[in-house]
C-alpha cells in the first residue's frame, strides 16, 4: 500500500521487511539518537526512508544484548529487540 502524500510504502503488520544499510559512525549515531528519543518518550516508533514508512507501536520490556568477539578483527554488535504492543484486552469473567 502506497501513501499517496509521500509515495511512500507502509509497511504493515502481516508482511515480513527487511532493509541493511552501510553507514559510517555519525550518520549511524544521529539514527541511534533519533531511535532512542522515540523510544524515550513515546510509545510508537516511525522510521521512514524515501521509498517505505514502517510506524510501530512498541511494549514491554525491551530486549538488550551486547556481544563483543576479540579475537582476529574486533567486532561490537548491539542487538535491540522491541517487542510489539497489542490491542488485546483480557476476557471478562463472569
Amino acid at each position: 500500500m502506497t501513501d499517496p502524500e509521500t509515495e511512500r510504502t507502509l509497511i504493515r503488520a502481516g508482511r515480513d521487511f527487511e532493509q541493511e544499510y552501510r553507514l559510517d559512525a555519525a550518520e549511524a549515531g544521529e539514527f541511534l539518537i533519533a531511535l532512542g528519543e522515540q523510544l524515550r518518550d513515546g510509545d510508537e516508533l516511525t522510521i521512514v526512508d524515501d521509498e517505505w514508512e514502517l510506524p510501530f507501536p512498541f511494549g514491554e520490556p525491551v530486549m538488550m544484548e551486547i556481544d563483543f568477539e576479540g579475537l582476529g578483527e574486533p567486532e561490537l554488535e548491539i542487538e535491540i529487540e522491541i517487542p510489539g504492543r497489542t490491542d488485546q484486552t483480557a476476557p471478562r469473567v463472569e
